[in-house]
């Protein structure tokens, strides 16, 4: 039996929303019962892009993060139903009845993450639900997926191990949105925004030109990373665990190194590095 799921890369997505307008052109305007109801027009999709603002001025990141339902194996929604009215299937996609639902709001209360909304035309609670409609009249993936241009999304069978899906997460680490929550969700992710470093360097006696290809390391807490500046001299280290101490140590050939020690409290901004002959 086939369970599904979806990783979602959050260095891979370059903020286009096709994700987002892809589920808002499905579900706008369309029922596909049992599963779902159609959303109203000025009404926001099931799948949600959030913008998370990294780094300070005048260094800024910005990164996309994409969340539909997590379709989580521990999710309150299911276990606080009292009649159905959400379930699970076999293959993993939990459901909204939005006929045993209609007019609960306190299903939207359940989903610490915020996934479920509610349709005040209909008088009912809406999610995402992996366009299982889609899927059983023989689509291989929802919307959201197809829609991605740059692979941030990859939807797949989690118990097939020559799935494409299941080959990629067994690449690399991947985790929980928020892990702390503890539901287990069938959606996983990849490069999720942390702490991050950032700085300038400049060499003493070139002070006009952006030093290009400086080697700066950072070490502690069982971290080790290394990055050479740009083209505009400028270094980061993205995906740190917060409120860590780390050594930085900058060194560049006939140029005396230089050594700091930062701590993840914020993201941080070194500024501009000056080392000397």
């Amino acid at each position: 039996m086939a369970k599904y799921g979806m990783r979602i890369d959050v260095n891979k997505c370059n903020g286009c929303y096709n994700c987002f307008l892809a589920c808002k052109d499905e579900y706008t305007g369309n029922d596909y019962p049992p599963f779902s109801l159609a959303i109203p027009n000025d009404s926001k999709p099931f799948m949600k892009v959030t913008e998370k603002e990294m780094g300070t001025c005048p260094k800024v990141k910005v990164d996309y993060i994409a969340m539909p339902c997590l379709q989580c194996k521990d999710a309150p929604c299911v276990a606080k139903a009292v009649d159905g009215e959400v379930y699970r299937r076999d293959d993993g996609i939990v459901v909204i009845d939005p006929e045993k639902a209609k007019g609960n709001r306190d299903i939207m209360t359940y989903c610490p993450y915020r996934a479920i909304s509610w349709n005040a035309v209909l008088d009912v609670p809406q999610k995402c639900s992996f366009c299982v409609h889609l899927l059983e009249n023989g689509a291989k993936e929802p919307r959201c997926a197809e829609a991605c241009p740059s692979g941030a999304i990859l939807f797949g069978d989690l118990n097939d191990p020559n799935s494409e899906l299941a080959k990629d997460i067994a690449s690399a680490p991947t985790e929980e949105l928020n892990p702390a929550f503890g539901l287990h969700s069938n959606v996983v992710y990849r490069n999720v925004p942390k702490r991050i470093v950032m700085g300038e360097v400049l060499l003493e006696d070139q002070p006009d030109v952006c030093s290009q290809g400086v080697k700066v390391t950072l070490k502690g807490n069982g971290t080790e990373m290394t990055s050479t500046t740009d083209f505009l001299g400028d270094f980061e280290f993205k995906g740190l665990a917060a409120g860590k101490t780390f050594q930085i140590n900058v060194e560049y050939d006939g140029y005396k190194p230089q050594t700091f020690d930062i701590k993840t409290d914020i993201d941080r901004n070194m500024g501009t590095i000056v080392l000397a002959k």
